[in-house]
């Protein structure tokens, strides 16, 4: 049976997110860094100074507002992070910052020896994946049609609410392009490039727990293969725009 990184284990489980991140980092060279993750259900809700409401994802490229933490959000889903209403609970990087992401395994098995259960992130764009995002049932009907369209694709990260089909890098420009003949983008397509960041699996976050919808396949022992953006990103356009809670329209 394939092993990947993400999938889980019977046995040793306690290793999987540690061994995960060593397998991004010096196999597969994606930059690493440890989530904020979530507060103990043990522990609840700790005193909180009262922090301004700051958006821990400064790297976003969606230009609609934040949407508030629900009010009736388990204790349990908390995010560990000094913000009240965290709107991204355990999948934001925190202390490190994004910038802090490395290939180096040292670092790695330091992060992830002093916080073994902490959320895996990608750091993305640059040399690394790139990724687009959209809900979760808008996203399977899209993959059915790329298949139906014999366009191959990469891995796909999948939560509950959300799947994020990673591509190669992509620069903000480029995609742009891309974007504008369409003349607008629905607001719930994600795009994380160049500053931005994704949980990958085994990770568990506020939104649930991140898996694998299609597993990465490393091409001869190294890194996955990835399609490029412009492959993809009309089909995901257009299946958002056409789903019934696609999204307000964004100018392209």
């Amino acid at each position: 049976m394939r092993e990947y990184p993400g999938k889980r284990r019977r046995r040793n489980g306690q290793r999987a997110l540690p061994d995960a991140a060593l397998t991004f980092a010096s196999q597969w060279q994606w930059p690493v860094v440890p989530g904020a993750g979530l507060e103990s259900p043990r522990r609840g809700r700790r005193d909180r100074t009262q922090t301004p409401n700051t958006n821990p994802n400064p790297t976003s490229t969606r230009t609609s507002a934040p949407a508030p933490a629900p009010a009736d959000r388990p204790r349990d889903r908390a995010c560990a992070c000094p913000y009240p209403e965290c709107t991204a609970p355990g999948a934001h990087p925190h202390d490190p910052g994004v910038l802090a992401a490395t290939t180096d395994p040292r670092m790695v098995r330091w992060w992830w020896e002093r916080r073994p259960d902490a959320p895996v992130l990608l750091a993305t764009g640059g040399r690394a994946p790139s990724a687009v995002s959209l809900p979760a049932v808008t996203a399977a009907r899209a993959l059915t049609l790329l298949d139906r369209l014999g366009v191959r694709t990469g891995p796909v990260v999948a939560t509950p609410e959300r799947w994020a089909l990673l591509v190669a890098p992509y620069a903000y420009d480029e995609l742009g392009e891309l974007l504008g003949a369409h003349g607008w983008v629905p607001a719930s397509l994600g795009f994380h490039g160049a500053g931005g960041y994704l949980a990958l699996p085994p990770s568990q976050t506020g939104a649930g727990r991140v898996r694998w919808e299609r597993a990465p396949r490393p091409d001869g022992g190294g890194a996955p293969w990835l399609p490029p953006v412009a492959s993809v990103v009309d089909v995901l356009v257009e299946a958002v725009a056409a789903a019934p809670d696609g999204g307000s329209r964004l100018a392209g």
